[in-house]
């Protein structure tokens, strides 16, 4: 059982309500620590062809378990698959196609999925992962000529006038605000030659908005954030200017070419905790999600990704925020006489905020399920240091953006992108709204970047690495932490992966 506070308060509780008990904690088994990636690759260099792809192949596993995906991939890449054997090369296109589409490159997802031509045998599971994963590629390739001439106007173009349109009142006023100031605070702190002007979104409709923008001669504008009229924008033919919208729409995809958009998408989290998940070897999941619309497009999106990768959900859960915890963590984990019986769920994917977060593993202590695996969204981690409660958290493993998790992204504060801004806002912001200004920081950057749409492909950014899909979405790679004496910690070796993938 985990050594913390919260075991010793479960163990307490446990002897207080239980008596004439003598159920033992399941056995934890060691695990063996793995061998030194670059040792393999070292060593791969001196081998024979056939050995160096299979030793390649094992090196790309360790870094995919230490969530180094770029040096995985890498090394993936340079293995000659037509080296190893048939099972081996399953194995391998299995994690190069994972690593490709994490990546955005369904060039190399194309390569992976080769196999499926070989007709090389494996489980139905795997053939239906790699099928969809090809299919993947090849419309995000049909895509990418769109996306490349989405903005001809700005190509080559120095951008120095930008319009944003942001509500100065209305209930995302407050949103909005946190995201302007954090954008005026970068601008002035860059020192660009760039003119921003702001429009008051709450005033004019969205054509209005455009006119009063094109009077200004802005080069583009930065807004709207409201998730319908960003709806409406993707669902037109085109816009008077190239836009990058501050949040993103409803439709199945974009069809106005110069519309961009931009936002700090909970799906998209829960869609990476999804791929986390597989590539660290679990198979059979179970998930807790709010039973409200947004715990449904959550939920949804990651129950979506989890099968497309060959997973199954055994058990989902929408549990009431106002209810007992234990009521969700009962079902969510299968308990029958106070023991959770895990038989088919080896994970759990957790969409919570923190006051309901923190109670979820003691909970699930109590219930004799103290290593089961969580992993979770940015919405439990507060963004601001609480050691004492957040002990409860312990173990939990969730991604967030790296100006929240400095240590676990990128070794330490000061190697932060846009430091300097960083430490002005996290000293005079409200933890609350630092997400969003970290978003302005990054709306700021995408907007002068418009001009090279090529800049966008794996910028590094206050909110993660982004990257620019085929239909003008920017998705978000985060990093990974994991709660350690109550701290955000960096995972170093998150789990095994299993080597029958």
């Amino acid at each position: 059982m985990k050594q913390s506070i919260r075991g010793f308060l479960a163990t307490a509780f446990m002897a207080l309500l239980i008596t004439g008990c003598a159920m033992q904690p399941p056995s934890v088994v060691d695990r063996v620590p793995d061998q030194d990636a670059s040792q393999l690759l070292s060593q791969a260099e001196q081998q024979a062809p056939e050995q160096a792809a299979k030793t390649r192949l094992e090196a790309a596993n360790i870094l995919a378990r230490q969530g180094q995906r770029e040096d995985a991939f890498d090394a993936a890449d340079a293995i000659d698959e037509s080296m190893l054997t048939e099972s081996d090369r399953v194995r391998w296109a299995m994690l190069f196609s994972e690593l490709a589409r994490s990546l955005d490159n369904p060039r190399a997802v194309l390569r992976a999925t080769q196999v499926l031509d070989d007709e090389l045998p494996m489980q139905a599971n795997q053939q239906n992962t790699l099928a969809e994963r090809q299919q993947w590629a090849r419309q995000a390739l049909d895509q990418a000529e769109p996306a490349k001439a989405s903005i001809p106007e700005l190509e080559g173009v120095d951008i120095q006038r930008i319009a944003v349109a942001l509500p100065e009142s209305g209930p995302l006023s407050s949103v909005a605000n946190a995201i302007a100031s954090a954008m005026r605070r970068h601008h002035d702190l860059s020192g660009k030659n760039v003119q921003l002007t702001f429009i008051d979104a709450s005033q004019y409709s969205l054509d209005e908005i455009y006119q009063r923008a094109e009077q200004m001669n802005a080069q583009l504008l930065i807004g709207p954030i409201d998730k319908d009229q960003v709806t409406q924008l993707e669902q037109r033919n085109s816009v008077p200017l190239p836009t990058l919208a501050l949040n993103y729409g409803n439709s199945a995809n974009n069809q106005a070419p110069q519309l961009l958009q931009y936002g700090l998408s909970a799906e998209d989290e829960a869609r990476q905790a999804a791929r986390r998940a597989f590539q660290d070897g679990h198979r059979q999941m179970s998930i807790m999600v709010p039973d409200n619309a947004w715990g449904r497009r959550v939920g949804e999106a990651f129950w979506n990704e989890w099968q497309s990768q060959g997973g199954e959900i055994t058990n989902a859960v929408r549990y009431d925020p106002n209810s007992a915890v234990a009521n969700a963590v009962k079902t969510a984990l299968n308990v029958s006489g106070e023991r959770a019986r895990l038989g088919n769920i080896d994970a759990l994917f957790l969409l919570a905020l923190p006051e309901y977060a923190r109670q979820v593993p003691p909970t699930m202590d109590y219930y004799y399920a103290p290593n089961l695996p969580i992993y979770a969204t940015s919405h439990l981690h507060e963004g601001r240091l609480q050691t004492r409660l957040d002990q409860d958290l312990n173990d939990v493993m969730f991604i967030d953006i790296p100006w929240q998790i400095p240590d676990a992204a990128v070794g330490g504060e000061e190697a932060l992108p846009f430091y300097s801004t960083y430490a002005e806002l996290r000293n005079e912001s409200d933890a609350s709204m630092f997400r969003l200004m970290a978003m302005g920081v990054d709306a700021y950057e995408l907007g002068i970047r418009l001009s090279d749409l090529s800049a966008l492909d794996g910028m590094n950014g206050s909110t993660g690495t982004l990257r620019l899909s085929g239909d003008g979405r920017v998705s978000r790679e985060l990093p990974w932490a994991k709660f350690q004496n109550g701290v955000p910690s960096p995972i170093l070796i998150p789990g095994l992966l299993n080597d029958a993938q």
